[in-house]
């Protein structure tokens, strides 16, 4: 049987009850009576404790714990909270040939985000480029191609203005949330290692920031070989990871993968689902609402290579907030992608 926290108000009859009881011909009805006062005061303590007991049962287990408390289970387990990085990319500057931008050098979007140069540059030419990294780590540094930039302390033969290369800065990722640390650390309490299973290879995975899903293939190219899969939902401009992405997790898990296992890391291929919709009623926030359940469908069921079930997508329209009725034109059955292939949502037709 649970426990039930007793309420103030039973607490209080709890007190004035033992009071009575206990002192033949005392009555804590009276309107002025000290009894009735420290019958509330003891019964105000008592219940403050019980609040501290019922905060304090969460944090003994990991599922319900609260930040401080669920980082320190999770470092119990060997499970650390994945940090903040940086934003980098390159930027295009122009000036007299000779130049020198030299490293630390300072530059700022429009909004006041600052960016830092990694190395030392010369303009070989009137144009080139130089790496930057963000002063402060977060998605904040992220920032689109061709986004002006300017110096904040003028380089004597370099113009201040500048602007983002063709790849954009990316790779800034906020600090781990509790809800995706708490998701790793149930996944290694569930599924421990054991020595380079598919587990450990996805686990492996999702140590790397940015990254939210991952999967793992045995046999991918043949005995002996494994193949790895992931995205990075909360990226800038889409899910898929670039070059540099798939490096990096290829790096971290060749360092920890066992010697005769030959792993290749690779990102899925996207395919757009377009959707056909007839709203009832068809409002901007019935729409919004909408397309956010298939977002979030999207996301929890789409897989490499997998089928997302048309009775899924009905559903995610109608739970959606504000919608009575609705007709689903396209997709008109399952979706299902090739290997190697991830389904991401694509433009939503109202009709």
């Amino acid at each position: 049987m649970p426990f039930e926290r007793p309420s103030l108000t039973e607490l209080i009859a709890q007190a004035d009850a033992d009071i009575a009881s206990r002192l033949p011909g005392a009555d804590t009805t009276l309107r002025r009576s000290n009894l009735a006062v420290l019958a509330r005061v003891s019964a105000g303590a008592v219940h403050g404790l019980y609040g501290y007991l019922g905060w304090l049962a969460k944090q003994l287990m990991p599922d319900t714990a609260e930040a401080d408390y669920l980082a320190r289970w999770a470092g119990i387990w060997g499970v650390q909270r994945k940090a903040a990085t940086a934003a980098t990319g390159a930027v295009t500057v122009s000036g007299t040939v000779g130049s020198v931008v030299p490293a630390g050098s300072v530059m700022q979007r429009s909004d006041l985000v600052r960016f830092a140069v990694v190395e030392e540059v010369t303009l070989a030419a009137a144009t080139t480029t130089v790496e930057v990294r963000a002063e402060e780590t977060g998605t904040d540094g992220n920032t689109a191609a061709a986004a002006p930039m300017s110096f904040v302390s003028p380089i004597t033969g370099v113009n201040t203005v500048a602007s983002v290369g063709e790849d954009g800065l990316s790779g800034g990722t906020d600090a781990e949330n509790d809800a995706a640390l708490l998701a790793r650390l149930l996944l290694h309490i569930q599924e421990p290692p054991h020595g380079g299973s598919e587990a450990d290879y996805e686990a492996w995975s999702l140590e790397i920031s940015g990254v939210t899903r991952a999967w793992a293939y045995a046999n991918y190219l043949g005995l002996g070989t494994v193949g790895v899969c992931f995205v990075m939902d909360d990226k800038p401009g889409g899910i898929i990871p670039d070059a540099g992405e798939v490096e990096a997790v290829q790096a971290y898990i060749d360092e920890l993968r066992p010697v005769t296992a030959q792993v290749t890391v690779f990102a899925p291929t996207p395919v757009e689902l377009d959707f056909e919709i007839s709203l009832t009623p068809d409002t901007t926030t019935v729409r919004a609402a909408v397309a956010a359940e298939l977002a979030d469908l999207i996301a929890r069921e789409a897989v490499p290579g997998g089928t997302l079930l048309i009775s899924h997508i009905r559903e995610a329209v109608s739970i959606a907030a504000g919608e009575t009725d609705h007709v689903i034109t396209s997709p008109a059955a399952d979706v299902t992608v090739l290997s190697g292939e991830i389904t991401t949502l694509g433009d939503i037709t109202w009709s």
